[in-house]
Formats: C-alpha cells, structure tokens, sequence
C-alpha cells in the first residue's frame, strides 16, 4: 500500500467508472463507488462485477458501493465523476451540500453539454462552486476494457492549477496507467469530446465499406476541425496533437470499443440512429455532441464540414453515401491542416 493512500470516491457505476475504482484499489486507496440506481447498487454489490458493462472484471469487496450520495461523498478525499454527460449538472447538483473544502474534484466525463454548450469543467464548477484550480480533468484513449485487464493506456491530467494535477497523475498513475499533466483544460476537454463526432463518421466509413484511404483522410481532416474549434474556444492549438486529441481520435475511430464508432458503423449498414440506440446498453456521447458541436461551430463561426454531415444523417435522416459526395465535392482548396 502506498504511502500516498488515498480515500477516493467515484461517482458512476458504469464501465469506465467501474475500472476506475478497480485501478485505484489496486493502488491500495480507500474506493467507494456511488451509483445513481439503487437497484444497480445492489446487483453491484451481489455480483462483485458489473455484468452489463464491464463482464469478467472482479471488483475486490473492499470496495463500497452504495446510492446514497451523501455517505459516498463524505468518504473520499477525490471526488471522481464518471457519470455520463448529460447527467452530470445533476450529479454534481446532489453532491454539492456535500463537498468540504479540501476534496479534489476530478472529471472523466467526455462530452459538451447540449443546452448550455459548456464544457464539463465548467458544469462542475457551476453546481458546487468549486473553484476551477481544484477541478482536474483526467481523460485521454482509454476504453474501460483494456484499463481493467492492465494493459498499457496513457491519459492526461488536465488542471488550470498545475499542482492539482500532478496530485491527481500522483494518485492516478500505476505502471500500466500512465498520467500525463497539461494546464490547457480547454484544448483537453475539446479535443476529447468532438472527437466522438468524428469517430461516428470513421464508423459510417465502416459500415459503407469504404477502406483505409478514406479512414486517413477522416482522421486527418476531422483533426483540423477539431483544431479550429477548439482554438476558437481559446484551447491551445498544440494540445490536439497530444493525447486528447490526435491520441483519442485515432483510437476512438479504428478500435472495437468505441461505441461512437458502432453506432456510426450500424447506421452505415442502413439501421436508423433509432434503432441503434434502443439496442444499446451503454451511452455513445458522440451523438449528443454532435449537435453541441454544431451549436458552438455556429456560435463562433467554425467551419465543419464533417460534423456538420454527421449532424444531417443522424438528425435530418441524410444518407450517409450522400454525406460522402457531399464532402467530396466541397470546393477544391489548399490543405490548411486546422
């Protein structure tokens, strides 16, 4: 047990929650899990293993878990939100009376919130007026799959307090899981939110059976969006070819987890957005970004052409071949890679 032991509460029961607490009992740190349904809390409880999303993985009895929110939050000296993202304001909303004014805030929600278009940093610090030099986001290519077997992931620790970050690597970090620290909060968050948009459309590729030249120029021209947007945000234009960016994209779009990827997939092979998400247990965040992330292209003049196709096929019902042409046929122009 490390000399740094820590008592860390995660707030969400689901995959990524679930190989978080795993990870960091492995470090020998006190982990309670809260989870939102009593009902899941319960079979969690029962099972030592999250069934639904996470099979295989033994969570170790020392870990609590527990729906109640105010004994989970009391318990830890971090607090880890792992809810998905429209969820959160309300997550944090519940733990807020609860919060004292040492515990470090950390988020591993990906996503940008459809109603406000503000980034999960800032939804935490609106609802528990937490200040944003105690708020770490910690994300980065990392499927829940592969953390919890311990194969080798690397991630970043994002924090506008360069202290609060290494705290956070300094408890996060393992010899399979390696935490990087970055002050650029913004350029993190973006980069590792809209590249779900783009991971839809590498699935589309899929689905249509499309091959390797179109993948790499996806990748590659949905990066330069993803740049632009996120400079226009006020992210730095060198964080997207680090881990949450360049390092989440191409992971997102070419790997077998990705959820954002197979829904982009099914809808190639002709299923509707419905009809894929009714057979989905667990949430594809690309979807709900895709609309945040024409709200903020518009808010500020980006131009994004990719996302903007994945918004007509998932909203309007525009064939995806269609989508295709479309962007094939845009106005020749030099290559401005952002």
């Amino acid at each position: 047990m490390p000399a740094y032991s820590k008592g860390v509460t995660v707030l969400g029961g689901g995959s990524w929650g679930t190989a978080l607490a795993v990870l960091l009992k492995s470090k020998g740190h006190a982990v309670t899990i809260w989870e939102l349904y009593p009902e899941r809390a319960r079979a969690l409880r029962q099972d030592r293993e999250n069934k639904q999303t996470l099979p295989g993985i033994k969570i170790p009895e020392a870990i609590e878990i527990t729906s109640d929110m105010k004994s989970a939050v009391g318990a830890g000296d971090f607090l880890v939100f792992v809810v998905p993202s429209h969820g959160l304001r309300s997550s944090a909303r519940e733990a807020a009376p609860y919060l004292g004014s040492e515990e470090t805030v950390v988020i591993a929600t990906k996503g940008i919130e459809e109603e406000t278009l503000k980034r999960m940093s800032e939804v935490v610090g609106e609802e528990t007026g937490i200040a944003p030099e105690r708020i770490s986001v910690l994300v980065g290519p990392s499927h829940a799959e592969e953390v919890s077997r311990g194969l080798p992931t690397t991630v970043v620790s994002a924090s506008s307090d360069p202290g609060t970050a290494e705290k956070v690597q300094e408890v996060f970090i393992t010899p399979t899981f390696r935490v990087y620290t970055n002050t650029d909060v913004i350029g993190v968050e973006t980069g590792v939110s809209l590249k779900n948009v783009i991971a839809i459309a590498a699935g589309m590729c899929d689905g249509l059976g499309y091959g390797d030249n179109t993948k790499g120029a996806l990748l590659t021209r949905g990066l330069a969006e993803m740049t632009r947007l996120g400079v226009a945000m006020g992210a730095k234009q060198e964080t997207f070819s680090g881990l949450a960016g360049l390092g989440d994209l191409v992971t997102t779009c070419i790997s077998r987890h990705s959820r954002n990827r197979y829904v982009g997939e099914e809808i190639g092979k002709g299923r509707t957005l419905k009809e894929v998400l009714s057979g989905m247990v667990m949430v594809a965040e690309g979807v709900r970004t895709t609309r945040s992330a024409i709200g903020l292209a518009d808010k500020l003049n980006v131009e994004m052409p990719i996302a903007r196709q994945v918004y007509e096929i998932l909203y309007n019902d525009k064939p995806a071949k269609e989508a295709i042409r479309d962007l094939m046929e845009r106005s020749p122009k030099p290559e401005i890679w952002w």
